[in-house]
């Protein structure tokens, strides 16, 4: 059996969000909320949300590219969340949750490159602004702020925006669920 594991640093808004859609993937094999595109050493929670350390709320998610492919993962990127606003995703608002990639390896720079012309091809609505670099560093965020979904799912927040995004999921890319 293939052991191989792959990772890359996928910033989409709150990482809350994109845990718990990343989370629910088969293939993936763990998701790591986080911070990192910025500039300041072992950033806090509150000093991220200042927007003054340049890192962005984001996951470091580990996969299994046998299971589920790069390609799979860019998809579920796109789709769970608003490429195309510029520092900000619904209410969050500023650098911290940009829409960026952070890749490992040369051949998810290239695919992430590749899938974002695709999406900004003529007719596309809006031009996506996924910002695309390699991964510096990334710190690990504070053990309150892992598995929040999980063990706050009737919290509002939780209700109101990450139902929304785990409802698209299932809907549009449920053979890429686990069960």
């Amino acid at each position: 059996m293939d052991t191989h594991t792959e990772v890359v640093v996928l910033g989409g808004g709150c990482f809350w969000c994109t845990e718990a859609v990343f989370a629910s993937l088969k293939g993936v094999r763990a998701v790591t909320p986080g911070y990192a595109g910025g500039s300041t050493q072992n950033p806090t929670y509150e000093e991220v949300c200042s927007g003054a350390t340049g890192h962005a709320e984001v996951i470091k998610v580990e996969f299994d590219p046998a299971i589920i492919s790069f390609h799979d993962i860019l998809t579920v990127f796109f789709a769970t969340h608003d490429p195309t606003t510029l520092n900000r995703q619904g209410n969050d608002v500023g650098t911290e949750y940009r829409s960026i990639i952070l890749y490992t390896l040369d051949t998810q720079k290239d695919e992430a490159r590749a899938f974002i012309h695709e999406l900004n091809m003529p007719g596309s609505s809006l031009p996506v602004v996924t910002e695309i670099k390699p991964l510096d560093i990334f710190y690990e965020a504070e053990d309150y702020q892992k598995r929040f979904y999980e063990r706050n799912k009737t919290q509002p927040y939780c209700a109101l925006v990450i139902n929304p995004k785990l409802d698209t999921l299932k809907k549009r890319f449920n053979d890429l669920l686990t069960q």
